[in-house]
């Protein structure tokens, strides 16, 4: 397993994504990304940054292991208390653009499955 270049730089966005996180329950939220902080952590060149994370009740529902952008996401989201509990009985898209644009989608899962 690669070690985590992206998680530092993830951490130190924690609160604004946490922020956004509460804001996206009732509308979708965006915000731009610094590449520079992302560069400075890891050259990703022509693949570039942009990632789709879907999380289902806190867990991944797709294959984010091509990109160790969005693994090291899901690694600080996992960490922080606060946001584990906002991704309870919720669905959340979250995912870049080539434009460096974070986008946090969420709806609740429901009950009726």
């Amino acid at each position: 397993m690669e070690e985590r270049k992206y998680l530092a730089t993830w951490n130190r966005y924690l609160p604004v994504i946490r922020l956004h996180l509460k804001k996206s329950l009732t509308e979708e939220q965006s915000f731009k990304l610094n590449i520079t902080d992302f560069e400075s952590a890891g050259g990703r060149g022509k693949s570039g940054y942009t990632f789709n994370l879907a999380l289902e009740n806190g867990k991944v529902s797709n294959n984010i292991s091509g990109s160790a952008v969005a693994r090291d996401l899901y690694e600080a989201l996992k960490s922080d208390e606060a946001i584990k509990m906002l991704l309870q009985n919720k669905s959340v898209k979250i995912s870049v653009g080539k434009s460096f644009v974070l986008s946090i989608k969420t709806s609740h899962i429901s009950a009726y499955k």
